[in-house]
């Protein structure tokens, strides 16, 4: 089996072994069946082969760890060094767990055990993503409430996680649809609102009528929603938006203390998101109407080679700067393009756009420049208005020649001329420019910024990518926003005789006067609701529960917001529950906050780079302000794990018919072998293809360290060989610093490798190296390491058992083989001396046949020595 090859550490630490774990071994390389738990017997003084009885090991040691409360995390001892260890918690779906989950949970999981075993006090929870639209979806498409298929599946997937073996303390487990949980999630908006923070503002979404709710740009492909393929349109609504823009700075700043510690690649995509850009306003009046069109341009050196203006589709002056004769033009063109997503429209490579007839003065020429409409701008970045330069913007470019616009050429090579054949994008010398032709780029652009300032059309600005968080889903299955509004009646009507929950009034709700819920009267929770299915109200369905949404309060009329949270709410908080989830009084202590955070560990798909990460790290830094917690960033230490594809290469999903369900693995060969096999598979970083005929590999290796434990437990060989010895304290080394950095594959290598040198010793195994190699496997495959441990004498478990030890100076060989070369080709090998110096390696040189071959007749010109490297001779 190749793909297990190419992963094993064959020479580690002069190490050279066959690793693989499809060797087979005379007494050892038993099949896997359930036999009852029993040692091997004695035959003719070699133990028999035994298989590994998986199945009745991992329920006796599961039953153990949940009777004993084994991982439940300790009370803080500060004398210790801690250890949060953190998943990124599941999205309990219908589907329950595919072999692609445990991946990550794994590899956390080992961390923790292994950081308990080297005298850390750990935190290692789990909890449930438990509201969202896909649960809501599958309750309406069974006619069943979300909450009780929701229950159920985490019912499917708490069974799944316990039959793996993973060492969570269960005491905290949460779902952010509990209602305690509800309540101080709700806790927190308000605090975002009183610090201004959380704000209502009408903004053009995404709004999906079949759906009943408003999707983000990620989840508009082609017009279409990703989920169901309905139709999406362009409107205004009225939302919630959080302000995370003015915690733009922060967030860019904070990375900076993240470098090292989280994946490039997430730190590169945070940035791009937030996307700082340090450059200039510049104002173009309109021609024909009192108003005035506002650009931001990172270049203004550019200016002289504006020769159009485009606005976004959605841009306000778009009807008022289009013209009678093209007015049905433009109206037809905004209404094609309001059902294209932001990432549509800036991902497509075709560019539209039409001429509104419209002009604008160049605030520095005075030309007259044409208005376009296009929908490669967008209207929720930057101002909405692009000036466009084509002979230095590629995208412009291609938009004046499909149109047929003029290009002007302001900017060339300070060596040589730009080939107008393309848009010319670098940094250069201005020409065409008027009084600042000859300046440098950078000059220019500092000189036009000024000139702008001091005739007051423009100057110096900074402005982001990020856009304020749109926070309101008009859906069921969500936190309630904790705030309502007044009602209004008509003048002449008397508020207490009116009834809105049972008859149809005359009414306004004010919602420029929202009121927050005392946070006494929390947790706000949701009506039941018989029919909660999404409506083409953007109101939501809420607004259908009348006796929910309106009450009365000292004889005045009241109406509860009917727009709820987004999935991402719960998720972006639930570390700092876990610290404390039963405190009724408060979100979590501060002395626990002190004591655990921040997270140590986060382990999570790299799918979350940007949303997720970026609004926790928001809500994260509000509370940081508001003196919550002590601590500026939430996560300390970061790693994705990669995909697991199915079989046929590609993602596991139901419609590929490629999905692989882990009861299915654990049942056949077991927990521990579904948990080393995709930690064996290759890098954790790495996207690998599930390959079910190559579970049995681990299978096998598992039998063979089991019977070397019992190899050991019987005969009870207390002295061990020098060989045995160092190639021990190898493997101790190896493994410790393989799990330090996450390098699982190699690690398990290792073991391999050490269990393959056990077995040749027969019944003669020596007990330090078995207890040593159940202590190394146990992060890997915790009911062996335990069953194991227990084979060997020992009482309880070995989850808080000193981590081995290994001694530096057994992990260097006093002997070493290297190799000689003549003149750059290889001639042989000597065996010499770690320490030998160049004297003793080149008299053991001459004493190998094939050197003295080369060497005859010739003269030594030059050696050229590496210690415990190589040797080469040069000869003529």
């Amino acid at each position: 089996m190749p793909s297990f090859k190419k992963n094993c550490v064959t020479n580690f630490g002069g190490i050279s072994e066959n690793c693989s774990p499809f060797r087979q071994h005379s007494i050892y390389s038993a099949t896997s069946t359930n036999s009852d738990v029993s040692s091997p017997e004695i035959q003719d003084g070699v133990p028999k082969a035994t298989s590994y009885p998986f199945a009745q090991v991992e329920t006796k040691w599961q039953a153990y760890w949940e009777e004993n409360n084994t991982f439940k995390t300790p009370v803080r001892d500060t004398s210790k060094p801690k250890k949060y260890v953190l998943d990124m918690f599941p999205y309990p779906s219908g589907a329950g767990l595919h072999v692609g989950h445990p991946e990550g949970y794994t590899a956390s999981d080992i961390m923790a055990r292994y950081w308990r075993m080297t005298g850390h006090d750990v935190l290692h929870p789990i909890g449930w993503d438990s509201f969202g639209l896909p649960a809501e979806q599958y309750a309406v498409q069974t006619g069943t409430q979300p909450g009780v298929t929701t229950k159920k599946n985490i019912a499917t997937f708490k069974r799944q996680l316990k039959s793996l073996g993973f060492s969570y303390d269960w005491d905290r487990e949460l779902a952010t649809t509990d209602t305690n949980y509800v309540k101080w999630t709700q806790w927190i908006f308000l605090q975002l609102y009183k610090e201004g923070l959380a704000e209502q503002s009408e903004v053009s979404v995404n709004w999906c009528p079949a759906l009943g709710t408003v999707l983000s740009n990620e989840e508009v492909i082609n017009g279409l929603s990703e989920r169901g393929d309905h139709p999406v349109t362009r409107l205004p609504l009225r939302q919630w938006l959080l302000r995370i823009t003015k915690y733009a700075d922060r967030l860019e700043a904070g990375l900076g203390d993240l470098q090292g510690q989280w994946p490039a690649g997430t730190l590169t995509s945070q940035q791009q998101w937030i996307g700082k850009s340090t450059g200039c306003e510049i104002v173009f009046d309109a021609e024909s109407i009192d108003e005035s069109v506002k650009v931001f341009t990172t270049r203004p050196d550019t200016v002289m080679g504006v020769t159009y203006v485009t606005l976004a589709p959605e841009h306000p002056l778009v009807s008022s700067m289009t013209t009678p004769e093209q007015k049905e033009t433009v109206d037809s063109y905004v209404k094609k393009t309001s059902s294209r997503s932001d990432m549509d429209r800036t991902s497509s490579k075709e560019k539209t756009g039409v001429f509104t007839g419209g002009y604008v003065t160049h605030p520095l020429s005075g030309d007259r420049v044409p208005v376009w409409v296009g929908d490669y701008v967008l209207g929720s970045y930057g101002t909405g208005a692009v000036m466009a330069v084509p002979g230095h913007d590629t995208r412009d470019f291609e938009f004046a020649q499909k149109f047929d616009l003029g290009i002007k050429w302001v900017v060339k090579p300070k060596d040589g001329e730009s080939d107008e054949e393309v848009a010319f994008t670098e940094p250069g010398v201005v020409m065409n420019s008027g009084d600042f032709d000859g300046l440098s780029t950078d000059e220019c652009k500092k000189a036009v910024t000024s000139k702008l300032e001091e005739i007051k059309k423009g100057g110096a600005q900074i402005t982001y990518k990020l856009r304020d968080w749109v926070f309101s889903r008009q859906r069921y299955w969500g936190e309630p926003i904790p705030i309502f509004f007044p009602v209004d009646f008509p003048e002449d009507v008397d508020p207490s005789s009116q009834d809105l929950i049972n008859e149809e009034c005359e009414h306004t709700i004010r919602y420029d006067q929202p009121i927050p819920v005392e946070e006494a009267d929390l947790p706000l929770e949701l009506p039941y609701m018989k029919n909660f299915e999404p409506g083409d109200d953007p109101a939501g369905c809420l607004a259908r529960a009348k006796d929910w949404r309106y009450f009365e309060k000292d004889g005045k009329w009241f109406a509860r917001e009917t727009n709820t949270m987004p999935q991402w709410a719960g998720s972006c908080w639930y570390y700092f529950r876990f610290l404390d989830p039963e405190n009724k009084e408060e979100a979590f202590s501060k002395q626990l906050d002190k004591d655990w955070m921040p997270v140590d560990l986060y382990v999570g798909g790299a799918e979350h780079a940007v949303l997720h990460l970026l609004y926790a790290r928001f809500w994260h830094q509000v509370l940081y302000d508001l003196g919550y917690t002590e601590h500026p960033e939430p996560f300390q230490n970061l790693v994705h794990q990669g995909m697991i594809l199915g079989t046929d290469g590609e993602k596991m999903s139901k419609s590929r018919n490629n999905v692989v369900n882990p009861d299915d693995v654990v049942g056949e060969q077991g927990a521990d072998a579904l948990r080393m096999y995709e930690m064996f598979m290759g890098p954790l970083e790495a996207v690998k293809p599930w390959q079910t005929a190559q579970v049995p590999g681990v299978v096998r290796f598992q039998n063979r360290l089991y019977n070397v434990v019992n190899a050991a437990a019987k005969s009870k060989t207390e002295d061990m060989d020098e060989e045995t010895t160092r190639l021990l304290h190898k493997t101790m080394k190896k493994v410790s610093e393989d799990i330090e950095s996450m390098s699982f594959n190699t690690a398990i290598s290792a073991l391999m490798v050490l269990t393959n040198h056990l077995v040749s010793l027969g019944d003669k195994v020596p007990l330090e190296a078995a207890e040593s190699l159940a202590l190394m496997v146990s992060p890997f495959a915790p009911h062996l390491g335990e069953e194991c441990w227990s084979i060997l004498g020992h009482t309880g478990t070995l989850a808080y058992h000193p981590w081995v030890k290994f001694e530096e100076k057994l992990c260097v060989d006093d002997v070493i083989n290297m190799g000689v070369q003549v003149n750059g080709k290889s001639r042989g090998q000597v065996t010499i001396p770690a320490d030998a110096d160049e004297e003793t390696a080149l008299s053991a040189a001459m004493d190998v046949g094939p050197v003295q071959q080369q060497l005859e007749g010739k003269d030594i010109k030059k050696i050229i020595y590496v210690p415990g490297r190589i040797l080469n001779i040069i000869a003529k």
